[in-house]
């Protein structure tokens, strides 16, 4: 949520910020009646509590009891009010960071650099014609027992998977490996390491609330309505609740984790999309980066995340760009976000075609806010910022792997990197 006080302050401040997203700015307006509505109905019950007191210090019974009911009558309309404008107030996204591009769509993102040699392939297959004869994939057997859009990755596929998870474990755990991140980058961030985490792919409706995937998007989530419960779509969606209504201490932050789970989607409106294979499924796995940080830092820390999936990108030596994500593209929660697209020689017909693979968003204390976790700052308490980045999506990652390693006869490389972890330097 916003900070309330930004809110009644500065509503035109906010207005644009959230018209640049594409939302609509009356939300604002909203807000703010019921916002009015509550406080004179709370201190209209304060009064009247004053009052009441008063009659019953005096012994005026007969009074002090229709004031009672009075009390109640308020009571209630100021919970009504409470209720309503709550509800409102988490409507209204997180408006995007001054230096975000203003776009109306995500035609207007824009491409901050592109990385690494495209390889000269004569006829590059797709990924699915790579995989099915060599056995690293049944998408039949999958449709047969889950329906389309799953699959079973099979073998070296496997192999290589838990490459990727090591190769990231290794990454941000390693304080020297962050250390080198961290000036190539020229950052004034710590090294503090990540912490490995597996966390819970199924949480309760308020932490999935709480994060802001529910207000606007929630056609996109698996909802178990037996339970009201909620399959992660991302490991930051539970990562996040794990310090929920707690406050750290200043020399504790940043606090840092490298989340693994399984993640669900329901792909909700993208019919007829990439209905083959492992590019847009429903089950993925991922590992995911996670940081609480003070406000001042959150810039920095975003920086360094992308930093983080640059330096993994380029230890597969896989080609790839970077696109600053306009403001009308931006999620609810984010407030600035860079995306990672992979070159993908086999995509479009084998003409070839950027993928997203990553995306890093740095969502200020609008998380923060809604799980109520601060930090002890000199002058008292303060809500932390929060950031995810993605250390890799796996699927979409050995796609870009796939493709950009392939052979003339059908067999694929395996990047240097992931050598050591998968046991061999061909697939095939």
């Amino acid at each position: 949520m916003i900070d309330v006080q930004l809110l009644r302050k500065e509503p035109d401040k906010v207005k644009q910020g959230i018209a640049a997203k594409n939302a609509d700015p009356g939300l604002v307006d909203k807000f703010l009646a019921l916002d009015e509505e509550w406080r004179k109905a709370t201190a209209s019950a304060d009064a009247l509590r004053a009052e009441q007191k008063k009659l019953s210090d005096a012994r005026d019974i007969e009074a002090a009891k229709k004031k009672k009911e009075e009390i109640k009558t308020t009571e209630t309309r100021a919970a009504q009010a409470e209720e309503e404008r709550l509800v409102a107030w988490r409507l209204i996204p997180n408006p995007p960071l001054p230096e975000v591009p203003i776009g109306k769509s995500d035609a207007d993102n824009k491409v901050a650099r592109e990385v690494g040699e495209k390889p000269h392939l004569d006829a590059p297959k797709d990924y699915l014609a790579l995989m099915e004869p060599l056995g690293l994939i049944d998408t039949e057997r999958a449709a047969k027992v889950s329906g389309s859009r799953f699959g079973y990755l099979m073998g070296d596929l496997v192999r290589m998977e838990f490459a990727l998870i090591q190769l990231a474990l290794k990454t941000v755990t390693d304080r020297n490996v962050l250390a080198d991140i961290i000036t190539k980058n020229s950052l004034n961030v710590s090294d503090a390491p990540f912490v490995p985490v597996v966390p819970p792919v199924l949480i309760s409706r308020e932490s999935m609330a709480a994060m802001g995937y529910l207000d606007r998007g929630a056609d996109e989530i698996y909802h178990l309505p037996a339970d009201d419960m909620y399959l992660v779509g991302t490991s930051e969606q539970s990562i996040g609740p794990m310090h929920k209504d707690e406050v750290f201490e200043a020399k504790d932050l940043p606090k840092r984790y490298l989340g693994f789970s399984t993640c669900f989607r329901r792909e909700a409106g993208s019919y007829g999309k990439d209905t083959k294979g492992i590019l847009r499924v429903h089950q993925f796995d991922k590992a995911e980066m996670f940081s609480f940080v003070p406000p001042e830092m959150s810039r920095e820390e975003h920086k360094l995340l992308l930093g983080i999936e640059e330096h993994l990108m380029q230890a597969l030596k896989v080609p790839y760009h970077v696109l600053d994500i306009c403001s009308a593209d931006l999620g609810d929660p984010a407030a600035a976000k860079w995306d990672i697209e992979t070159w993908m020689p086999g995509q479009n017909g084998g003409k070839g075609e950027y993928r997203e693979t990553h995306s890093t968003s740095n969502c200020t204390d609008y998380q923060a806010r809604r799980l109520n976790i601060k930090y002890r700052t000199t002058d008292g308490l303060a809500y932390v910022h929060t950031l995810n980045g993605t250390a890799f999506a796996i699927g979409r990652t050995l796609i870009g792997i796939l493709e950009n390693y392939q052979t003339a006869d059908g067999k694929v490389r395996v990047p240097d990197v992931l050598r050591p972890y998968v046991g061999k330097d061909v697939i095939g």
